[in-house]
């Protein structure tokens, strides 16, 4: 089965197993969208790898500034990811914002063209690696609001906005990136389950289906609400299709992916920080990296289907996952 029906539209059923994930209605089945085929290997680090081949984005913009100054370099990273075995390219659309771009004193036009570009780039990079055959897809990432302030807001949530303003800022961006084509939205490093309400909300109708991840601490969110109550958000939302944790530390993995399942029933995604930490009094990542091989076969046991690495997980970390996945992971993971 293809992992896209018809219209070319992203369908986990043919993403994840050959039984069907979506209901007759088009609705996403949890029960039979996932059989012993295995995982799905996420990228990585998109700004870390472009740092590692000599980019500066200490930028307000962060690595969305190449859409405008270096687009080559961007798709060179999402064609290193694939060719370390990942099958998802997570776009450089994180901080990319109408906002951000207008302070740089560019028009809404020139904005939209942007985001277009960092699906495209994506795209391209996928169609250079086709030959070999391997189904590919492209995540539109959707950062938090706090994403774009440049000040941390994103890792700690309570913005003072009310859940219809936060629906009503993320939507013109969601509308730009669901018209460009990707294949999913990944709305990604969620600090809040307020801001997840207004996301859900504003992705209903744009007919593309999306995954939900938050930054965690523990069993709560950066904002400080239990996981259980957070991942129950997405629950009822037919168009996530997945849900999890990402940009947190290796430790709240395997917790998260129990309490995920636990309160969704939807298929778990994980892609953490490669152990390191953030000292945001140096702006520099501090202590070793911490991501072993094992790791993923253990999270793969644990329940979690799409995995991949989020800061500091560069594409050789991929490739050893993917190794990893491929070597390790049982026969039967239900």
């Amino acid at each position: 089965m293809s992992a896209f029906d018809s219209p070319g539209v992203f369908d986990a059923a043919g993403a994840f197993d050959a039984a069907g994930a979506f209901d007759a209605a088009g609705a996403f089945d949890a029960a039979g969208a996932f059989d012993a085929a295995g995982v799905v290997v996420l990228d990585g680090g998109l700004a870390t790898a472009l740092e590692a081949r000599g980019h500066d984005l200490s930028d307000d913009l962060w690595s969305a500034r190449l859409l405008l100054d270096e687009p080559a370099e961007i798709e060179a990273v999402h064609r290193a990811f694939f060719a370390a075995g990942a099958v998802v390219a997570t776009t450089a659309s994180y901080q990319a914002s109408f906002d951000g771009f207008t302070s740089r004193g560019l028009s809404r036009a020139e904005s939209v063209g942007l985001l277009r570009r960092s699906v495209r780039l994506a795209q391209a990079a996928r169609d250079e690696v086709a030959a070999d055959g391997t189904r590919r897809w492209v995540a539109a990432s959707v950062g938090p609001y706090g994403a774009t302030l440049a000040d941390g807001s994103e890792y700690r949530g309570r913005y003072g906005l009310t859940v219809a303003e936060l629906t009503d800022w993320h939507r013109p961006r969601l509308e730009v990136l669901a018209e460009a084509g990707p294949d999913l939205l990944a709305l990604e490093t969620l600090p809040d389950a307020d801001e997840a309400e207004a996301l859900t909300a504003a992705i209903a109708g744009l007919g593309i289906p999306a995954w939900l991840s938050y930054t965690i601490a523990g069993d709560r969110t950066r904002a400080g609400q239990p996981l259980a109550e957070a991942f129950a958000v997405a629950a009822d939302v037919p168009e996530v299709v997945a849900v999890g944790v990402n940009c947190c530390t290796l430790a709240d993995v395997e917790p998260a992916i129990a309490i995920a399942r636990a309160a969704t029933g939807k298929p778990v995604i994980v892609y953490p920080n490669n152990g390191q930490e953030w000292d945001a009094r140096r702006r520099a990542w501090v202590g070793e990296a911490q991501l072993s091989a094992g790791l993923p076969a253990r999270w793969a046991a644990a329940g979690a289907r799409m995995i991949g690495g989020c800061c500091r997980v560069l594409p050789d970390d991929i490739a050893a996952m993917q190794a990893a996945l491929t070597s390790d992971v049982p026969s039967d993971l239900h």
